[in-house]
């Protein structure tokens, strides 16, 4: 039996009992009880190896893992953030398409990239691809669905283009967002809506 294994076992054995001694006692048995005629002897037993119907398992690496899982499920529980989206009164539909794409974006469930081209504070047009995922989870997107700030490609977003020069065109006032989606099945097949 290899490391992964042995810790399967464990885990399996730490999420069954809640103490210790919940699980020593589910090793004893009525014969034992019966012939050694006291409780905390037959516990002793087990422990040591030498009776029991099971796994042999030390108090120090029950409760190491017990105290490990008890770790981890905290931090899970404080890992599952609130969607930046909920409960926002939405009327872009950029903003609108980015909501509904927010939660599967977090679970790694769909891959979203978004390419953008508008212009920053100084008048010259920016274009770029996001990996939304990835900006989820690297900045707090309160700003953009609360309206106070605009999406905008950075230098360590996928590609990013500055146009320093240009002449202005009507075609080329207004914004232009993009989504792409790709969806991850359980099997490894990408879907492209």
């Amino acid at each position: 039996m290899d490391r992964d294994d042995g810790l399967t076992a464990l885990d399996n054995i730490v999420t069954q009992f809640n103490t210790y001694e919940d699980f020593l006692d589910s090793q004893i048995t009525t014969v034992d009880l019966y012939y050694l005629e006291d409780e905390t002897l037959a516990r002793q037993l087990v422990e040591l190896g030498y009776r029991g119907t099971g796994e042999i398992v030390k108090r120090e690496d029950f409760e190491a893992r017990k105290a490990a899982i008890e770790i981890a499920r905290l931090a899970e529980r404080t890992q599952k953030k609130t969607l930046a989206s909920a409960g926002k009164e939405l009327h872009d539909n950029f903003l609108k398409a980015l909501a509904m794409r927010e939660e599967d974006n977090r679970n790694g469930k769909v891959s979203t990239v978004i390419f953008i081209r508008d212009k920053n504070s100084h008048g010259q047009e920016v274009s770029g691809y996001i990996d939304y995922a990835h900006r989820l989870k690297s900045e707090d997107f309160e700003a953009y669905f609360n309206g106070k700030k605009r999406l905008l490609p950075r230098t360590t977003d996928m590609r990013f283009s500055q146009v320093t020069t240009q002449l202005e065109s009507p075609s080329r006032r207004n914004s232009m967002h993009m989504l792409f989606s790709l969806t991850t099945f359980p099997e490894g097949r990408l879907k492209h809506p």
